[in-house]
């Protein structure tokens, strides 16, 4: 089983309009809500990948009503936290002329929520994995992935990191089994600029030194590289694609290549699988299918 948190769940809220005007009345001309958040996404594209997963965090109000209902409506197990005031976000995506965003706040996490999480996380074995992914409400310390991490250390299960900052430094004194930053995230972290896969290698191979197993960094339309467990360097360039909606692809990304190391236990498949599962998500309004993932493997060549 593949768990995911997130931390802060929202409902999206995607938005068409023509020709928007501020202060004036606007008509939308499409609409959809989904369920987000960057663990949600990666348990969405597991599930449609054919492997099983269960969603962990915590959701309040009507809203998180809504994202467990949506969720369910999927076929997608969850377990999610009630958290007593607030309510889940709304995040607005306004998609006109030029595309705007506003994105809620979310509810208060408290300390007795953050128990029954790590409650939650019992019932893991050595055989599941655990995926942390994204940030966190600014009412909770940036250990808590470390945390969670340590929490966990003695039952031996692989946990993947998709953090930024020290959410993702943190942890790596744990040896996650993989940390997924994108090259801008990961020159965040060593305070420096980094836009070619040749600047990207040497400070990826420094995350591995700090801890993580592997590194996979994605690189947009570049692709991504990754430095693996068993110390090798693998870079390959995105399959071609129609840009639709960024949205969700890194998180696609995660999945896919969980999807491929499952399957096969090669970290090139897995780096394959994950690229196509993240472009898969690029190149369509929702989040990646089997068939669209398995469309893309076979008709790519990847040159490794």
């Amino acid at each position: 089983m593949i768990y995911t948190v997130t931390m802060n769940p929202s409902l999206d809220y995607i938005i068409d309009v023509a020709n928007f005007t501020v202060g004036e009345i606007n008509r939308t001309t499409s609409e959809k809500l989904f369920p987000g958040g960057k663990g949600i996404n990666v348990s969405i594209v597991l599930h449609n990948l054919g492997i099983e997963t269960k969603a962990f965090g915590f959701t309040a109000g009507f809203t998180g009503k809504e994202i467990k209902r949506l969720l369910k409506e999927k076929g997608i197990p969850s377990e999610f936290i009630e958290v007593e005031h607030g309510i889940s976000r709304i995040n607005v995506k306004l998609r006109s002329n030029e595309e705007s965003e506003i994105n809620g706040q979310g509810p208060s996490i408290t300390q007795d929520n953050i128990h029954s999480l790590y409650k939650k996380l019992d019932q893991l074995t050595p055989d599941d994995m655990l995926v942390l992914a994204g940030s966190i409400p600014s009412t909770l310390p940036t250990s808590l992935y470390m945390d969670i991490m340590k929490y966990l250390k003695d039952k031996n299960i692989k946990i993947i990191v998709d953090a930024t900052k020290d959410l993702l430094k943190n942890v790596l004194q744990f040896h996650p089994f993989m940390v997924k930053p994108n090259n801008h995230e990961l020159g965040d972290i060593f305070g420096i600029k980094l836009n070619t896969k040749a600047e990207v290698i040497p400070y990826a191979k420094k995350l591995c030194k700090m801890g993580a197993q592997n590194v996979l960094i994605s690189m947009a339309e570049q692709g991504a590289v990754l430095i693996s467990a068993d110390n090798k360097v693998y870079e390959a360039a995105c399959p071609k694609g129609n840009l639709v909606n960024s949205v969700g692809a890194g998180d696609s990304m995660v999945a896919g290549f969980i999807t491929g190391y499952l399957n096969t236990g090669s970290y090139m498949e897995a780096l394959k699988t994950g690229l196509c599962a993240g472009t898969a998500s690029a190149c369509s309004e929702e989040l990646a299918t089997k068939e669209q993932v398995g469309n893309l493997i076979k008709t790519t060549n990847f040159n490794f």
